[in-house]
């Protein structure tokens, strides 16, 4: 399968082209990341969510978190101009868009977002598909969504790593 047909950067996409809902584009491509390339800071995966993470945070109106990011993800997604997470999308659009984001941000420009050109027809079929099951999402959730969400096993998890290490 080619990566960006793989289920989670199906999801990605469909997150960011549909709902826009950065949050949760970072949380699916996490967990692929660490599936294929976990500490690899240098895999494209990273650049994607540093874009999605950007995002959410010019959204919240972070401005300079979300340069600080949308920079590391240009970098990181310009370097791997000759992988195949470059193929099936327009690239070189992509990049465009990271830029001209960060200038906005740079400019003081209210958050706006921006799609990926999905090149391949398969692909843009599976995420177009996917979009239309979306639900409708409260702006105000996508805004605060970090702060919203049950983390009780996220904190779980933590403590018992925490107790093992200790012993």
């Amino acid at each position: 399968m080619h990566p960006m047909n793989h289920p989670a950067f199906v999801q990605f996409l469909t997150y960011f082209n549909g709902n826009q809902d950065f949050f949760e584009c970072h949380e699916v491509l996490e967990d692929y990341w660490k599936a294929i390339a976990e500490r690899e800071r240098k895999h494209p995966l990273v650049g994607y969510i540093q874009l999605a993470t950007g995002l959410y945070h010019w959204r919240r109106g972070n401005s300079r978190g979300a340069k600080t990011l949308l920079v590391r993800s240009h970098a990181l997604l310009h370097a791997a101009r000759t992988t195949p997470f470059a193929e099936k999308i327009d690239y070189d659009d992509l990049l465009h868009q990271i830029e001209q984001t960060r200038l906005a941000i740079t400019e003081g420009a209210r958050f706006e977002t921006f799609s990926i050109d999905i090149t391949d027809r398969l692909l843009k079929e599976i995420v177009q598909n996917e979009i239309e099951q979306l639900p409708v999402i409260d702006p105000d959730y996508l805004l605060n969504k970090h702060c919203l969400r049950d983390r009780t096993e996220v904190i779980e998890a933590r403590e018992l790593a925490l107790a093992t290490k200790q012993r």
